[in-house]
């Protein structure tokens, strides 16, 4: 399982952005798959996820801010990022479980600048 992400950019606070993961060896649409974030000098941490059956669930810190979607056609998975706040910059992950195994993203890097 190879997933590539992107879109990450830098943006100023208050703007958007839109993240893409891309799947190959493995359907999407079978798996639960989350983003993720880790900023400088912090531990990883869990920003959303989607489960296989759809449903959705997000970290306080961004709930009602970010959305988490998926194209099963495309076998991507989306982070649309809105009313982005400095302390949101890190290195995004996506990130998906398939037979049992936890597979990563390389990440991609979102800035917010204030």
């Amino acid at each position: 399982v190879q997933l590539q992400a992107s879109g990450g950019g830098l943006v100023q606070a208050g703007g958007s952005l839109k993240l893409s993961c891309a799947a190959s060896g493995s359907t999407f649409s079978s798996n639960d798959s989350d983003w993720y974030r880790q900023a400088p000098g912090k531990q990883r941490e869990w920003v959303a996820g989607i489960s296989s059956d759809g449903s959705t669930g997000y970290s306080d810190s961004v709930k009602g801010r970010f959305t988490i979607s998926r194209d099963n056609a495309k076998n991507t998975v989306y982070l649309q990022m809105i009313s982005l706040k400095p302390e949101d910059t890190a290195v995004y992950y996506c990130s998906t479980l398939y037979r049992g195994n936890r597979y990563w993203g390389q990440g991609t890097l979102v800035t917010v600048s204030s």
